[in-house]
């Protein structure tokens, strides 16, 4: 047998003492986990910053939220204040800077009113993106609560179910449009028209998505124990779907802003001057040369927003699927 090479410490120069020290046992240190500590929110935005895409969304939506509501607060905007100057309407740029001068109001021209096309669609946008924003947090706040409970209890299932299938074969644009005729078209009617069954939609994609999980073992144990069918699905069901909600919603918000859009193109929007509105009312505007400025803004605009939330929030959907975060 070959005989191992034993190390002379000697030669180091060190005391037993410095060599060999004695270690108390610690029970409660032992437990302890040196591994650095999981935080799931860091891993999402980790992994969604990685991305420079995402940086360079973010960046633009923040100038398309600076634009849309604070950039109205600093202005005086009335559409009709030059109506009765002739040589206001229907600029282009290069005669709105020549007309006006050179100024941030100019750069989009005038539009049949003699107002600055660029100021208009600003307030315009504030409308539609409000109203995406408010029935988008409707629908989802009461779509995945009533959804989480719709897809665990088989009671409530049977129930919804029937409400879907005969609420959900109503074509929606005719169900909105109604509503809006019965009402006064405004604001909130357009709020109330789009949430009214809007929910639906979304508590029936989330009971599909928890009753692929709700009989996984620790859901079992759960209802086993004596656990609230609420308490199961908002403490152990929810959170498993994260990813999923936020890629939904990434669907939702721009999708009501092409409702609307649609909605006030064709007279069943809001009264007011919403991008919609202003694109119904300037689609005259394509026939004439020179004077497509004042119907491809509000469209470019309301095509740049639809596009980055939609991107931002798919993003988002994707580094909230802990699978990511390896």
């Amino acid at each position: 047998m070959e005989q191992k090479n034993l190390v002379d410490l000697s030669e180091y120069g060190l005391s037993n003492d410095e060599l060999f020290a004695h270690v108390d046992h610690n029970d409660l240190e032992s437990e302890k986990i040196t591994a650095p500590r999981y935080s799931y929110w860091k891993s999402v935005f980790r992994v969604f910053f990685r991305k420079k895409i995402n940086i360079v969304m973010l960046v633009v939506m923040a100038l398309l939220l600076f634009f849309t509501y604070v950039y109205p607060q600093f202005i005086e905007y009335d559409r009709f204040a030059r109506i009765a100057d002739p040589l206001a309407k229907h600029l282009n740029p290069a005669k709105a800077f020549k007309y006006f001068g050179a100024s941030i109001h100019t750069i989009l021209g005038t539009g049949s009113s003699g107002e600055f096309t660029f100021d208009a669609v600003w307030n315009g946008s504030q409308i539609s993106v409000s109203l995406a924003f408010i029935v988008a947090v409707i629908n989802m706040v009461i779509g995945i609560f009533l959804g989480s409970i719709w897809g665990f209890s088989k009671k409530i299932d049977m129930f919804m179910m029937e409400v879907y299938n005969i609420v959900g074969n109503v074509p929606y644009e005719l169900l909105i449009s109604v509503l809006v005729l019965i009402f006064s078209p405004s604001f909130w009617t357009m709020v109330f028209a789009l949430t009214i069954t809007g929910w639906l939609a979304v508590a029936y994609f989330i009971r599909t998505q928890v009753i692929i999980i709700r009989d996984r073992d620790y859901n079992l144990a759960s209802k086993c124990l004596g656990t609230s069918i609420i308490r199961i699905a908002t403490k152990n069901i929810l959170p498993f779907m994260t990813s999923v909600i936020v890629t939904y919603a990434a669907l939702e918000i721009p999708s009501y802003i092409g409702m609307e859009v649609f909605l006030s193109y064709i007279g069943m929007g809001v009264s007011d001057m919403s991008l919609g509105r202003m694109i119904s009312e300037s689609q005259s505007a394509m026939l004439t040369p020179g004077w497509g400025f004042e119907f491809w803004s509000p469209v470019a605009v309301s095509a740049i927003i639809s596009i980055v939330l939609f991107v931002i929030g798919q993003n988002l959907g994707d580094a909230s699927d802990p699978r990511t975060h390896m």
